[in-house]
């Protein structure tokens, strides 16, 4: 199953014997990250942070040798109900998913003007469900596809539109018959560096989906721009890509081409794992690090109550995570062989943390998720920031 053991990740968690700093250098290949809080306690979300509440968040985090720690510079658009997938065009502009409201929106100019491009009326939102992901075509400029994950009464689905002189254009299904549920429905899109589409799902609360190669649910697909199956999926015939998830909401590709995903644990660990084409991922058989024969441990894992990792992205040598229960930005450094260093941010500044992307201008943009049902919105939530 190709599973590599040298890029499995140390680090010396206080569980494992409270050491600290760079301790993790030494240890041996088959042990994984356990990420602490460095962070204060939460605060009230404000609307604009002063100086103070900045170096309070980070307070206690010591900043990388390469960079400081993030700062919010501005808020992108607010007055938004649970922005789920972002995408940018050729030109800059911003194409945002909302879940529960099936709205499709376009952030226009310097400005980012909301413009409702519409509704995708097959959503049918529920709980954790409804429009979530969206992806840009790789070659937008010529055929001004967008691709949407859509929870409708039946399924979670892939689907395919255009977006042209303002308009969407009708949705053609790209993918569907992937399992929907109340809970766990995944919905992460992402073209990966070889031009295939990449999707997140999840396993809806039944774990057996997890471990069945005959459904769709509990994995991560690679599909060509029409749905079928990638060329050099690990299954013949088939778009799994890996399997064995309890629910990914986020993936990401570094700058050396590898496929990192976040995943929501269930009462002990969340996880970051590194996804290699064929894997099993554990779920249900193990939560965390097992250490079983056959089976991939992650990365990284934290504590379900400071991170419930949704969105993800990489920027300069380093993974950003973005916490809905843990209310935080998490910060991973892949520059070596193996994930190191998280370090959290923002610490109940904003609430619930959804989706982190990296804009064109190389900062980051992160939506809070305060309107789903889970958190305590303020005035102008919900929000997206423009983190330097």
């Amino acid at each position: 199953m190709g599973r590599r053991v040298a890029l499995v990740v140390v680090l010396a968690a206080l569980t494992l014997g409270g050491c600290t700093g760079d301790a993790d250098e030494g240890a041996g290949p088959n042990t994984t990250v356990t990420a602490t809080p460095g962070s204060p306690s939460p605060s009230e979300p404000t609307p604009t942070p002063s100086a103070s509440d900045t170096a309070s968040s980070s307070a206690s985090v010591e900043p990388s040798p390469a960079s400081g720690p993030p700062r919010v510079v501005d808020t992108v658009a607010t007055g938004l109900a649970v922005p789920w997938g972002i995408g940018f065009l050729p030109n800059g502009d911003a194409i945002v998913t909302e879940r529960d409201s099936r709205r499709v929106l376009r952030l226009r100019g310097p400005r980012h003007r909301v413009q409702v491009l519409g509704t995708v009326d097959e959503a049918a939102p529920e709980g954790e469900s409804g429009l979530l992901g969206v992806a840009v075509s790789p070659d937008f400029a010529r055929d001004r596809r967008l691709f949407l994950y859509v929870t409708t009464a039946t399924d979670n689905r892939v689907v395919r539109t255009t977006y042209d002189r303002g308009r969407l254009g009708p949705l053609t299904v790209v993918l569907d018959g992937i399992p929907r549920g109340f809970i766990h429905d995944g919905g992460r899109l992402a073209f990966g560096p070889d031009g295939f589409l990449y999707v997140s799902t999840g396993e809806t609360g039944d774990t057996s989906l997890a471990q069945d190669r005959s459904s769709f649910g509990g994995k991560i697909l690679r599909i060509t721009a029409d749905g079928d199956p990638a060329p050099g999926n690990p299954f013949p015939g088939s778009p799994i890509w890996s399997y064995g998830h309890r629910n990914v909401q986020g993936l990401a590709f570094d700058d050396r081409g590898r496929l990192w995903a976040s995943e929501f644990g269930q009462n002990m660990f969340d996880e970051l794992n590194l996804i290699e084409s064929g894997d099993n991922y554990g779920w249900p058989l193990v939560e965390g690090r097992g250490g079983r024969r056959g089976l991939v441990d992650p990365q990284v894992v934290w504590e379900t109550d400071v991170a419930s990792p949704s969105g993800l992205a990489f920027r300069e040598g380093r993974l950003w995570l973005a916490s809905l229960r843990g209310e935080r930005l998490w910060r991973i450094d892949v520059t070596g062989p193996r994930a190191r260093d998280p370090r959290d941010f923002f610490v109940g500044t904003y609430g619930r943390m959804r989706t982190v992307v990296v804009a064109p201008d190389g900062r980051l943009w992160v939506t809070t998720s305060n309107r789903d049902g889970r958190g305590a919105p303020a005035a102008a939530d919900d929000r997206i920031l423009l983190i330097d």
